[in-house]
């Protein structure tokens, strides 16, 4: 299709905001909340840009702010909407005798109960029930509970992309939102897991989710994501501006929204964007440092840049709801991968990262590191993940990863142990590298039945030999597949060279390994459950290896043209599990396959 750049532009009006209660003291606090709220509007509407307006149950009690709701419906086209933010009111506090306020740390029946209060109080007020709705993660059991009692609601923002122990380290230890694992552009949530993208009509929830902002698909993966996502706060934040002559500057922000405008050319000419902000982080007392001036500009020039690409034809603004109907019109496959092959925008270097993720599989490979595999969710399993106050799981609702670099070592640098990661080993007369210590660039293309990306090739040296290598990877969409093909294009002069493809992992959300003891390792009819041992099972003309781990109810297996099949168990110091496939070769190469599949 045609290049369509989609922006989704929210405003959370809050007379409770979140954050500047306990910054700014609370006299004065709903005046300047809805002077903000205004502000914001007002600087859309001057750029000719819709809003979705998502009241928060505090503001249902405010007639002025329904009103305004109602008039800014009818002349600018803006979408009423709902949030399930903003609910630590007076008249909420008094109601459920709590101070907390995230709507998926309730048990099942608060959650319930809060949805009916607040969608009850929205149709009292207008009169309608909201085609939106939102929070900063939505799990399964809301967004089934809300589709099933409220089926107007079509779209809701449902996650913080990478929003887990990063954030949570970022707030000296106290920020109680993880959320790991879950898509980076807006998705169709399964019923079983919500951050899990539906895998057919019978799996469908019904809406269609948005994150809660367009975060950087690197600095977000290696740092702290509210420093880096399309919300002017995160970037002043980060520090990510400058003043020049007299002006301040952020050309981040810009280069951010234009790189996800890119991605219509890995996406089948869709790309998206959002912005969504309450008022609190704009109060004239200032934050992060910056002046309410600094403030004010850095959301007006947002908005401009933003009215400048509706100019230009560039721009689609739309509603929430709008977005969900263009969503489903452009994404009839539910099996069609999202992609996005990511550049480094911050500190100019030639980093680059491919995501990917359909129904079975999100990963990311890492270029910097010769394409190796550097996360890597489970998709396919479908966690019937219970999350909230009366589960065995009251705060954490990541999915699960298998690699995850930045939490489990990755590439390891030190006498004992290993990290999780996917990669590839070169020997040759004795001597071996790994190709995560290359750096290359990478080339999309899209394939009948899934996406291919060859990344540039490389060279090693080994005995004195160079040795050039080129790499492949095939996402097939729908299967949970990753092939790896590694080709040496090098003459070998009838020599022989070892290629290695393993995959070392773990499993969790944080940084601490989980329970192990009831993981199986194989290869074929060959199997042992895990006893942190450093134990091994070899064998050649093999079909496959593969490792069960039954509390993520999930099976990894390789299969490929290989010669020997391996797997091994970790160490109570070093608690990862491995599968690694070899093939000794004179010319040609090696091709392998990682699938992920569902185990009962």
């Amino acid at each position: 299709m045609e290049n369509k750049f989609v922006v989704n532009i929210i405003h959370r009006p809050e007379l409770s905001p979140e954050y500047a209660e306990k910054v700014g003291g609370k006299k004065g606090l709903k005046d300047e909340s809805l002077d903000i709220f205004i502000f914001q509007q007002e600087m859309a509407h001057k750029y000719g840009l819709k809003t979705t307006i998502q009241i928060t149950y505090a503001s249902l009690f405010s007639d002025k702010i329904c009103e305004m709701a109602k008039e800014h419906h009818e002349k600018y086209g803006d979408e009423i909407g709902v949030s399930l933010l903003g609910l630590p009111c007076k008249e909420f506090k008094e109601k459920y005798k709590t101070e907390d306020f995230c709507i998926w740390m309730f048990d099942d029946a608060t959650k319930a109960e809060i949805i009916d209060d607040v969608f009850g109080l929205f149709y009292k007020k207008f009169g309608f029930y909201p085609e939106s709705t939102g929070s900063y993660f939505l799990d399964a059991y809301c967004i089934n509970y809300i589709k099933e009692h409220y089926p107007t609601v079509k779209c809701a923002v449902a996650t913080c992309w990478e929003e887990g122990p990063k954030a949570y380290h970022t707030c000296n230890n106290s920020w109680y939102t993880f959320m790991d694992g879950g898509p980076w552009n807006p998705w169709i949530p399964s019923k079983i897991n919500s951050h899990c993208p539906a895998s057919c009509e019978a799996d469908d929830s019904g809406i269609v989710a948005i994150p809660h902002l367009s975060r950087d698909l690197m600095a977000c993966f290696d740092g702290n994501g509210s420093n880096f996502g399309t919300h002017p706060q995160n970037v002043l934040r980060g520090m990510i501006y400058y003043k020049d002559k007299g002006t301040w500057e952020y050309p981040y922000l810009y280069n951010l929204i234009d790189q996800f405008r890119h991605l219509a050319k890995y996406n089948n000419g869709y790309a998206y964007n959002m912005m969504f902000v309450g008022p609190g982080w704009l109060n004239r007392k200032g934050r992060w440092e910056a002046p309410y001036e600094l403030l004010a500009k850095s959301y007006e020039d947002g908005m401009k840049y933003y009215g400048k690409l509706k100019k230009e034809g560039k721009l689609l603004d739309l509603t929430m709801a709008e977005f969900a109907d263009f969503y489903r019109g452009c994404h009839p496959n539910y099996n069609t991968g999202e992609c996005a092959l990511w550049k480094d925008i911050l500190y100019g270097s030639n980093k680059e990262l491919f995501w990917y993720a359909d129904p079975y599989i999100r990963t990311c490979l890492d270029f910097n590191q010769g394409g190796a595999m550097i996360d890597l969710r489970p998709y396919v399993a479908r966690i019937p993940q219970k999350i909230g106050i009366g589960t065995e799981n009251v705060y954490d609702a990541s999915y699960p990863y298998l690699i995850q670099i930045n939490y489990r070592a990755g590439f390891f640098t030190h006498y004992a142990g290993a990290g999780t990661i996917k990669s590839c080993k070169v020997s040759y007369k004795g001597e071996e590298t790994d190709l995560c210590l290359c750096r290359t660039m990478a080339k999309y293309e899209h394939v009948d039945g899934g996406v291919k990306i060859t990344a540039d090739p490389v060279t090693v040296t080994l005995a004195d030999k160079d040795i050039t290598i080129e790499s492949i990877f095939t996402f097939v969409e729908g299967t949970g597949e990753v092939i790896a093909e590694r080709n040496i294009l090098t003459d070998l002069e009838g020599e022989e060279v070892t290629l290695t493809e393993y995959i070392t992992a773990g499993y969790g959300t944080t940084e601490y390994q989980q329970d192990l003891t009831h993981v199986l390792l194989g290869v074929d009819q060959d199997n042992m459950l895990y006893g942190f041992k450093g134990r091994k099972i070899t064998k050649t003309c093999a079909k496959e290896a593969y490792i069960i781990v039954p509390e993520i109810q999930t099976r990894i297996v390789m299969s490929g043209d290989v010669n020997e099949y391996e797997v091994e168990e970790g160490i109570a110091f070093s608690p990862v599990f491995r599968i690694a496939l070899r093939k000794t070769v004179k010319n040609g190469g090696m091709k392998t396959c990682l699938s992920l599949q569902k185990a009962n």
